[in-house]
């Protein structure tokens, strides 16, 4: 994976390779896809997980599943250091990557990307 991303905009899926810092905040605002599916699978440490009214926690080896149309959230649930694949389709990541531009609209921009906020 060149720079931890394998895929882009003409394939059906992009996987990335990411670390999530030790600390008690949620990685991503509660939301949900319209049109997606959005997996994740865990290299080490442990990822905490909120989907829909359900929150579980994954260690390595594991995979989970946010299925389109179920609000979801995740965030770095141990004491070290996690790494872990997120594997979406090209929507998600242009979303992923629109957002953490300077003049994002975030909101504009999940709608755009068939997703919302929540909450």
């Amino acid at each position: 994976m060149a720079d931890g991303v394998l895929g882009g905009p003409g394939d059906d899926f992009v996987v990335v390779q990411w670390a999530a810092e030790v600390g008690d905040h949620w990685i991503a605002p509660l939301h949900l896809h319209h049109e997606d599916d959005e997996a994740w699978y865990v290299l080490r440490g442990t990822l905490g997980f909120r989907l829909g009214d359900q929150e579980i926690e994954a260690g390595p080896g594991s995979a989970v599943l946010a299925r389109k149309g179920t609000p979801h959230t995740y965030r770095n649930a141990g004491g070290v250091e996690a790494e872990y694949l997120l594997v979406m389709p090209p929507q998600i990541w242009s979303l992923i990557e629109a957002i953490h531009r300077p003049e994002a609209d975030v909101p504009a921009l999940f709608a755009a990307h068939a997703s919302a906020l929540c909450g």
